[in-house]
């Protein structure tokens, strides 16, 4: 092909000719490399180790961030260092929990990403990550609060509307808090694959597990730091929830954490709402049987009064009359 176009040169193309062309040739190809290196460069500085790569799924994450300084500062911020929870009753603590936790779904109905303009409401990452928490957290509540009551001696004294013995509110912060746990997880773990891409799986798996743990512990034992200058959520030993209650409450987030990072993390393969809901459904399950074993073969971290020990048979949010434990005894 090169002896081809060389004889398609007129014979009256001088050498100066030639010469120039092949200068200006030479420019150009600088010119496509200088070009093709840009584009290379500005592709490369767009995909970021920490975010998704589902565009949809990063807009979510975005949203959730930016959004989370919003209830923080109300709530650690504002209510909590200049005691405005000494004048609240029922209803303003059910409304600070509204006012927390429903802004997370409501914006984003209203305030639609260019990621998800072309989808349906059911195929948004937020939507999922809603329900995927709400679910989870549910469950939490109104289950594994009864542990923390049982094995931690937690208790709950602020005026409030209930629900099995557990305060409304508490529902509602919940959500907005494990939405930004969870997404604040999905970025480091993404970040940590990518660093560790390179090794033997098994160093892979373990190293990923280790950061699991360290930051499922980081994140109970912050939570637990930051609340300690409320004065109607207590416990019996505090010191002991600091070192023991936090790694307890970091089982919620050994399990959930990698669970969570899975939805609409393969470029791909979306999820839809049922698998979102029964993946959550799973999560919890795991979770309710390992607070339970705890239960059961380590007991609680501090002593409890007799009402509430935990080493009976049956669950923690049960009430066992006495009527029951002496017909099981014959």
């Amino acid at each position: 092909m090169q002896q081809l176009w060389w004889w398609q040169i007129p014979r009256s193309f001088d050498k100066s000719q030639l010469q120039g062309a092949a200068v200006a040739g030479g420019r150009n190809a600088g010119s496509v490399r200088g070009v093709r290196g840009k584009v290379g460069r500005s592709s490369g500085a767009s995909q970021s180790l920490w975010l998704a790569s589902n565009p949809s799924k990063r807009w979510g994450e975005a949203f959730f961030l930016i959004y989370t300084p919003f209830w923080l500062v109300l709530c650690l911020g504002i209510v909590v260092p200049y005691k405005l929870y000494e004048r609240f009753t029922e209803l303003e603590y059910l409304i600070l929990g509204l006012v927390s936790a429903v802004p997370a779904i409501l914006i984003p109905l209203f305030l639609v990403g260019k990621a998800d303009s072309g989808k349906s409401l059911k195929d948004r990452y937020w939507v999922k990550a809603n329900l995927w928490i709400i679910i989870f957290s549910y469950v939490g509540n109104y289950f594994w609060t009864h542990y923390f009551f049982t094995v931690l001696g937690a208790s709950y004294t602020f005026p409030s509307w209930r629900m099995n013995n557990v305060p409304h509110t508490t529902f509602l912060l919940t959500h907005a808090c494990f939405l930004f746990y969870h997404v604040a997880s999905n970025m480091t773990l993404r970040r940590l694959r990518h660093s560790i891409a390179g090794l033997p799986q098994s160093i892979q798996f373990f190293t990923e597990a280790a950061w699991i743990l360290a930051l499922s512990y980081f994140i109970a034992y912050l939570e637990t730091l930051a609340i300690a200058n409320f004065p109607y959520y207590e416990f019996v030993d505090r010191a002991s929830m600091y070192k023991v209650g936090s790694l307890f409450y970091a089982i919620y987030f050994i399990v959930s954490f990698p669970m969570f990072l899975r939805i609409d993390e393969k470029v791909g393969e979306p999820w839809d709402l049922p698998r979102v809901a029964v993946d959550a459904l799973g999560a919890a399950m795991l979770v309710t049987i390992i607070l339970d074993l705890w239960r059961l073969f380590l007991g609680p971290i501090v002593p409890v009064p007799e009402s509430k020990q935990c080493t009976q048979p049956g669950l923690a949010w049960f009430q066992i009359h006495d009527s029951v434990m002496q017909n099981e005894s014959v």
